[in-house]
């Protein structure tokens, strides 16, 4: 059944993710093209039917697969690479690195996380870059927050004391020491931090501070369209049932590999 359950939510999570890359070939129309009657329904306005402005839906839910996807994507391996390397850091170092580090992770985590996104985009303003940077360090001090006693207790182990007395730097440790022995914690939040980017993501563009017109991600398109379901179209539910199902499938991934390393650990 486990199986199962990952073989479906891999194939769901590949065919969202080929479907973003091949948007140009897949996607009917452009995504800025008004080519329905504004709002018209699925059949006389394409496979899943026309927005306010007569832009076909499928088209515009191909594209916005593309910068959810990516940008979630993106900030995961971001928020992974500085919140790992940061948290082992302070396992190793200890003294004022770790005090330092974590007051700053507290100082950050302090504030509501929607509160401190759109303070930094009212600031710097809203792009692609600033969106990206943002979400990177708010789930960059989740990482910490996670993988930081983890890589403590790591670092406390005797073979790891071993390692250090033999003479090995910390890019040795991480390698060969710290990073498999937190492999299923790290694959776990990985799987957690893409799915909450997902969401996140998704909910700051509802709020209209994610991507900007003419361009729109899911979120976007659940906010663009919110209004056809008073005009009775359901429009709005295409775009919300990928955001739904890429955390699922993401879900599934994750829960997969966490319950065949901890078997590999077992055994091994």
């Amino acid at each position: 059944m486990r199986n199962l359950g990952f073989l479906l939510s891999l194939a769901a999570f590949a065919v969202l993710i080929l479907a973003a890359l091949l948007a140009p070939l897949i996607a009917p129309y452009l995504p800025s093209e008004p080519v329905h009657a504004p709002y018209a329904a699925p059949g006389d306005g394409g496979l899943l039917g026309a927005d306010s402005l007569g832009r076909d839906m499928f088209s515009r839910i191909l594209y916005g697969l593309r910068y959810t996807l990516g940008i979630s994507l993106t900030v995961a391996v971001l928020a992974a690479c500085a919140g790992v390397s940061l948290a082992f850091l302070a396992a190793f170092r200890r003294g004022w690195t770790d005090i330092l580090l974590g007051r700053l992770v507290d100082a950050i985590m302090s504030v509501p996380q929607i509160i401190f996104a759109l303070v930094v985009l009212a600031v710097a303003g809203v792009s692609l870059t600033t969106l990206i940077l943002t979400m990177a360090v708010l789930e960059a001090t989740l990482f910490y927050r996670v993988i930081r006693p983890v890589a403590a207790d790591i670092v406390a182990m005797d073979y790891v004391e071993v390692a250090r007395l033999r003479g090995e730097g910390l890019g040795w440790y991480l390698r060969r020491e710290i990073l498999p022995n937190a492999a299923p914690t790290l694959i776990a939040e990985f799987g957690i931090r893409i799915a909450y980017a997902v969401l996140f993501i998704s909910g700051l563009s509802f709020l209209g501070v994610g991507v900007q017109p003419p361009a729109a991600d899911l979120g976007g398109l659940v906010r663009e369209n919110a209004l056809a379901i008073s005009v009775g179209q359901l429009s709005p539910l295409a775009p919300a049932a990928c955001i739904a199902l890429i955390t699922l499938s993401v879900n599934g991934i994750v829960d997969w590999f966490i319950h065949k390393y901890s078997i590999r650990a077992e055994l091994g």
